[in-house]
């Protein structure tokens, strides 16, 4: 079944602008997103074809089953409970069984979970997008080597340049454990090559060094530490960089890079708009999605404002949540069995 399926057999319910637009924050460039509700036939119903979901390749147009919406509705879904809370300028098909679904029978205390929760989600994100543009890492990738040092004085050197410092390979050394310590190894040189010494690493490529079989009688050139440790969080930290720059948005990074404050603006002026309107429940026990303050989120997505001076904002919301969600009215969940009774009239109605 395809969305055109729906509008050619009157099965939508509600269909509505969102996003941006729908919460009075759209500019010239904004997309338009549609989301709405349909019902399934009868017979798909209660057969083996029931969809609960449908949506166009891009994913800015998408349709919910009647059950499956309800279903998130009463899990206080934040972007189920925008679009039954959509203004009425945003909404451009309505069923009259529709007003039958109210959104306050829905908002519970679950929303400082879902919305407040996803919201601090999204800061993680936003730190974790901070820490990889101000840390960015070379493609060239380290090896263990480069997390190995040698013992000097009441100091240490990096293995690379001892070894460049006293012409040596590491292909010739071999390590050898010392007992009760952990990275700690005593480091011999064969310049013979004919003791069978393993090197530090067999290859560019491995994770951890070698140890070698040493003869009782040789002695120690000096010593080495392998903080192994580090290398692993390296090893992380790479692998997450470099996923990032393969999987980025490079139009809303260069836009991010255009005005240097270092987070993803967008990103966090949706996360703020989150947060207000937890905010807002738990103060009102209402759901307005329509920003009253649109130039100060506008500002937010422009990088006009430091990402130390949003973070403190989000803190300080999240602050304001907690303290209104230990005071608010209402319900801890929503009244399941109210809602579904709700439903079940609908779907009479849809199916006599």
């Amino acid at each position: 079944m395809t969305i055109q399926d729906l509008k050619n057999k009157n099965l939508i319910l509600l269909e509505t602008i969102s996003g941006s637009r729908a919460f009075g924050l759209a500019t010239e460039t904004s997309d338009t997103d549609i989301r709405g509700v349909y019902y399934v036939p009868k017979n798909d119903f209660f057969g083996l074809n029931y969809i609960p979901q449908i949506s166009n390749e891009t994913n800015d147009i998408t349709y919910y089953e009647i059950g499956r919406f309800v279903e998130l509705l009463q899990k206080n879904n934040p972007n189920i409970l925008e679009i039954l809370a959509c203004p009425e300028d945003s909404v451009l098909y309505k069923n009259p069984l529709m007003n039958l679904l109210k959104p306050e029978d829905f908002l519970s205390k679950l929303c400082k979970d879902t919305f407040a929760g996803y919201a601090v989600s999204q800061i993680k994100k936003a730190k974790g997008l901070n820490k990889k543009i101000l840390n960015p890492i070379e493609k060239e990738r380290k090896s263990i080597l480069d997390f190995c040092f040698i013992l000097k004085g009441q100091g240490s050197v990096p293995l690379k340049k001892w070894l460049t410092e006293n012409q040596k390979m590491q292909e010739n050394c071999g390590l050898v454990n010392i007992d009760h310590t952990k990275g700690m190894y005593s480091l011999f040189y064969d310049e013979t090559k004919t003791l069978g010494y393993k090197g530090i690493i067999q290859n560019e490529e491995a994770n951890q060094v070698s140890v070698s079989s040493v003869p009782k009688n040789e002695t120690p050139a000096t010593y080495l530490y392998c903080n192994l440790d580090s290398y692993s969080v390296y090893c992380k930290d790479y692998r997450e960089y470099w996923k990032w720059v393969a999987e980025r948005n490079e139009d809303r990074y260069n836009v991010n890079q255009i005005h240097g404050k270092n987070y993803d603006s967008k990103n966090m002026m949706h996360t703020i708009r989150l947060l207000q309107s937890c905010e807002q429940i738990f103060k009102t026990g209402t759901l307005e999605i329509r920003v009253t303050n649109r130039d100060e989120l506008l500002d937010i997505k422009a990088g006009n404002q430091s990402y130390e001076s949003v973070m403190q904002k989000a803190e300080n919301l999240i602050s304001s949540i907690e303290h209104h969600y230990s005071t608010s009215d209402l319900p801890d969940l929503p009244d399941l069995e109210k809602t579904t009774d709700i439903l079940i009239e609908i779907r009479e109605q849809l199916y006599r």
